[in-house]
C-alpha cells in the first residue's frame, strides 16, 4: 500500500510538472514574436471568419502562426467571438496575443486615395484601378448600371463625385469609395445651392455643377474664379455662346491630342459651346468647393471675354475689340 501511495504521489508530481511546463510554454508561445515573411505583412479577415480560417489566412499572407495554438488562445481568452472583419497588418515584434487583441478590438489598417479637383470620371476610375488596396467590382459595369446603384437620375457620372482625400480600409471596393464621393458631392451641392445668388440664370443644382466644372477647368488661379464665373453668367443672361475651350476638348474625347484647331471649334458635339448655346448637357470634370462657390456667387461686372496671360491668371475685357487686343498680346505675342 505504501508503495502504491508513493507511485501515486510521483504521478501527481509528474502531472504538476507537466502542467507547469505546458503552462510555461503556452505563455512563452503567446508572448514570442511570430515569424513574418517581411517587415510588415498585410492580410484581410473576411466577414464570418472563424479563428482557424483566420490563422490559415495569416499563414497564406506570410504570418507564420500555429493554427491550433491560435484557435486555443482565441477560445480560452473569449476573443473568438469578438474577431472583426477588416484589413490588418502584422509587424516585426508582434506576438500571437497582440495579433489576436488587434483583431478583437478592430484596430484595422487604413490607407488613402485622393481624387484631384478637375479630374474627369474616367481619371477617377483609373485611380481606383491603380490602387492595389481597393477591391475591383465595377469592371464590366456600365455607366447606366452604376448610376442606378447610386440612385441618381443623372444621365452621366461626370462631375458627381467630390474631389477629396478619402481614408479607407484596404479591401474596400471601388463602388464603396465612389458612393462616398457621390454622397459628399451631393451633400455639398445641396447645402451650397440653398445659399446661392438669387439672380443666377441657373435653374437646378445640376446646372450649377456643370458651370462649376467649366470654371474648374478654365482657371487654376483662385482669385480669378469668381470673375470667370461672372463672364459665363453674363453670357448666359445675354444668351451668348459660352465659347470655352475645355468643353470642346471634353467633347473631342480620345481624339484630342493636346491642341485645338479651328476645325475642332467648328465640329459640333453636345459639349461644343462654340456651336451650341447655353450650358453643355453634363459637367466636364469634378469641381471642388471653390469652383462651385464661384458658380453660385459670381462676381458682378460687365466683362464678356477673358484670355490667359500665360502665368495662370487671365485678362478680362468688356468688348470684342479689347479682347482681340488681349489675344494679340498674350496669345500671338504682338505688341500693341
Amino acid at each position: 500500500m505504501k508503495k502504491l501511495k508513493l507511485i501515486f504521489l510521483y504521478l501527481l508530481l509528474a502531472l504538476a510538472l507537466a502542467a507547469t511546463a505546458l503552462s510555461g510554454y503556452a505563455w512563452y508561445w503567446t508572448e514570442k514574436p511570430v515569424a513574418l515573411d517581411g517587415d510588415r505583412v498585410d492580410y484581410i479577415v473576411e466577414a464570418g471568419s472563424r479563428p482557424r480560417s483566420i490563422a490559415q489566412t495569416m499563414n497564406k499572407a506570410g504570418v507564420r502562426i500555429n493554427e491550433d495554438g491560435f484557435v486555443l488562445l482565441a477560445r480560452l481568452t473569449g476573443q473568438d467571438k469578438l474577431l472583426q472583419a477588416g484589413a490588418y497588418e502584422a509587424v516585426k515584434g508582434d506576438t500571437p496575443r497582440t495579433l489576436l487583441e488587434r483583431m478583437a478590438s478592430g484596430d484595422m489598417t487604413q490607407t488613402r486615395l485622393t481624387f484631384v479637383e478637375g479630374w474627369t470620371y474616367q481619371r477617377m476610375r483609373q485611380a481606383l484601378r491603380d490602387n492595389t488596396h481597393i477591391k475591383q467590382t465595377l469592371d464590366g459595369v456600365t455607366d447606366e448600371e452604376l448610376l442606378a446603384r447610386l440612385g441618381t437620375a443623372a444621365s452621366s457620372p461626370e462631375g458627381l463625385f467630390h474631389p477629396d482625400t478619402y481614408v479607407f480600409v484596404p479591401g474596400s471596393t471601388d463602388f464603396d469609395l465612389l458612393r462616398r464621393a457621390y454622397r459628399a458631392q451631393q451633400e455639398m451641392l445641396e447645402a451650397m445651392w440653398k445659399d446661392r445668388d438669387p439672380q443666377l440664370p441657373l435653374e437646378t443644382p445640376y446646372e450649377a455643377l456643370i458651370l462649376a466644372s467649366i470654371i474648374e477647368k478654365e482657371t487654376g488661379h483662385g482669385a480669378d474664379r469668381d470673375r470667370v464665373s461672372g463672364v459665363f453668367v453674363n453670357r448666359l443672361r445675354l444668351r451668348m455662346p459660352l465659347q470655352t475651350d475645355p468643353t470642346v476638348i471634353y467633347g473631342m474625347g480620345e481624339s484630342y491630342e493636346g491642341r485645338i484647331r479651328k476645325k475642332d471649334l467648328a465640329t459640333d458635339t453636345p459639349w461644343n459651346t462654340y456651336t451650341r448655346p447655353g450650358l453643355p448637357p453634363t459637367p466636364i470634370a469634378s469641381p471642388g468647393r471653390a469652383s462651385l462657390s464661384a458658380a453660385l456667387h459670381p462676381e458682378s461686372h460687365k466683362f464678356l471675354y477673358f484670355v490667359s496671360r500665360g502665368d495662370g491668371t487671365s485678362e478680362f475685357s468688356e468688348n470684342l475689340a479689347a479682347h482681340n487686343r488681349a489675344v494679340a498680346k498674350y496669345i500671338l505675342g504682338r505688341k500693341n
